[in-house]
């Protein structure tokens, strides 16, 4: 029905078949054909390869599926970007060649600029700024970036949406959505990749990034944070000049965290910025609960003084208070090599599977715990392969089929990418003994009397609210069993698929069948020789034979069309 509807509307049909043929041209047509979009693969092609899809040679599955994603464009680009910080799901092999994927695109012409900031600010560009540079200063798939100068003289960078972006990864999420659904039904094995819940995590993030008024909030809340903090700075963010699809902020003058030559030219302390960084995120993730999601050095810049200036605030993330407590109890744990307490933490985080033996997993997790953990004790920062490190747990949350929440795998990601940045500005620098003080406070936090007297008052309210519906509840239970009133009903989840498609094959059967009597009535009209004749044939029987082949071809046809020989 979703597929017949999207058939409906031209255009996302018309993107619905650009994505299958592209699909195709990498080598996925037997998950296209299994997934019943075979509709979509143009009939000549279905004809010459009827059904069977020869394996391509040379690239691995993982790249083939990365050329594809880069040829869709800024929607599955995003999508891929999303799933490389999900090896939990998708294996390490995917997501270390998801990461190879670049979000910088040609940049659009100025004209779609102009005419953008003009409809969005009911101003001409001349009333706004003084100065504007046409050649943009930054280019990624949903927007670009533009130096210019406000008529207070104040340098700015204008942030501009890309033309129609947003309908297009509308279109787009609304197609991945049907591929996610189609996937669940006739790929039994997607379940462990939880397609749909990808695609919903995608959409929230997306979402977000295609409004610039988030972006500006999220600014202004870490100005907020750390107004105090002398060693960090935000960009000012002209409100004014704000709205979804434009951004103006301040144009923050610095060098990359990763140009190391340009740090060392300005005499700066590499070790004072790599432990600034350190403190800012871990203040950030343990404290704030509030932190930058998208630490990659282009986002990070050093001010000639010293001062890390953070830029792009699309991407942020959240901590609750239950996991702040959560990362704190684990980072207490490892620096105190208490792997009992470390296992109690990963089951009070949810993430081990309801159906497994806790006190086996208990004594098998344990051991692989301390196998990876044990070796990292008392190295350096330059001494820890991060990468492998992370490969191994990932693997080992595999085995043990944990459910890693996506807020954990994002504070993951980006204490990675810090990893790897501080690797580089100082290699000697220990993280996990930086991180101990914030750790140790949260926890103190956590068992201190006022935080006691909260949670105290909070488990009696909700304890009284049960005890004061309880009878209620009982007594309304009661009345329905005395009364045969209590119904219990059952829906077998895959029943109506299994009757649709037996409802196919039987009618597929009996147009066979007629198809086969009427050529059958042929023979025997022929045989008998029934008038009118030509050319010596039964003129009926030819006729009833014709008719015979047109419904024979078309029922071929459609078999071949539905994927299913």
């Amino acid at each position: 029905m979703e597929i017949g509807n999207l058939t409906r509307r031209f255009k996302s049909a018309r993107r619905l078949q650009q994505i299958v043929n592209v699909f195709l041209k990498y080598g996925f047509g037997q998950i296209i054909d299994q997934i019943q979009l075979g509709r979509y693969i143009p009939f000549k092609r279905r004809l010459k390869t009827f059904g069977i899809w020869p394996a391509l040679k040379g690239p691995t599955v993982p790249e083939r599926l990365r050329f594809a994603f880069a040829e869709l464009g800024p929607s599955f680009i995003k999508l891929a970007q999303l799933l490389a910080s999900r090896p939990d799901l998708i294996t390490v092999e995917y997501a270390n060649e998801f990461k190879k994927l670049q979000d910088e695109v040609p940049p659009f012409e100025f004209e779609s600029i102009k005419q953008i900031i003009e409809e969005e600010l009911n101003k001409p560009l001349e009333k706004i700024f003084l100065d504007f540079n046409k050649t943009p200063i930054a280019a990624a798939s949903i927007a670009q970036v533009h130096k210019a100068l406000l008529h207070n003289g104040r340098s700015v960078a204008v942030k501009v949406q890309r033309p129609n972006i947003k309908e297009v990864i509308e279109a787009d999420l609304n197609i991945l959505n049907i591929i996610a659904r189609l996937l669940l039904k006739y790929v039994p094995e997607s379940r462990f990749f939880n397609p749909t819940g990808i695609v919903e995590e995608f959409s929230k993030s997306i979402s977000k990034e295609l409004n610039f008024l988030l972006e500006a909030r999220n600014c202004l809340k870490f100005s907020l944070d750390f107004q105090n903090n002398p060693n960090v700075h935000f960009p000012e963010v002209y409100e004014e000049y704000t709205t979804e699809k434009v951004l103006v902020m301040e144009f923050v003058d610095g060098v990359r965290i990763d140009n190391i030559k340009a740090i060392d030219a300005l005499n700066l302390d590499k070790k004072k910025i790599s432990k600034t960084c350190i403190e800012l995120y871990f203040k950030q993730i343990l404290e704030n609960g509030f932190f930058h999601a998208d630490p990659h050095p282009g986002n990070i810049l050093i001010r000639d003084d010293g001062v890390i200036c953070f830029l792009d605030f699309g991407i942020v993330g959240r901590v609750s208070d239950e996991l702040k407590d959560i990362i704190a109890n684990t980072f207490i744990a490892i620096i105190n090599r208490d792997f009992d307490r470390l296992i109690d933490q990963y089951i009070e985080l949810g993430v081990v599977p309801e159906d497994i033996d806790i006190e086996s997993f208990r004594r098998e997790f344990k051991t692989d715990l301390r196998d990876v953990l044990e070796p990292l004790y008392g190295l350096k920062i330059r001494q820890i392969d991060f990468a492998q490190y992370m490969e191994t747990l990932i693997r080992l949350a595999t085995k043990y089929r944990l459910r890693i929440p996506s807020d954990l795998l994002l504070i993951d990601k980006t204490l990675l990418i810090l990893e790897n940045l501080i690797r580089h500005l100082e290699p000697d620098l220990d993280i996990i003994a930086e991180a101990e003080p914030y750790a140790s406070r949260i926890v103190m936090r956590r068992v201190s009397p006022s935080t006691l007297y909260e949670k105290t008052k909070k488990n009696v309210i909700d304890l009284s609210d049960f005890l004061l519906f309880l009878p209620k509840s009982m007594t309304k239970l009661l009345k329905k069993a005395l009364k045969d009133e209590i119904q219990v009903k059952m829906f077998h989840v895959n029943l109506p698929d299994f009757i649709k498609d037996m409802d196919k094959a039987s009618n597929r059967i009996a147009f066979a069948m007629v198809v086969s009597s009427i050529i059958l009535s042929s023979a025997i009209m022929h045989a008998a020789g029934v008038e009118p004749r030509i050319f010596g044939f039964s003129f009926l029987g030819l006729l009833a034979f014709g008719f015979a082949f047109f419904l024979g071809v078309w029922l071929i046809i459609s078999i071949i069309r539905s994927g299913r020989l």
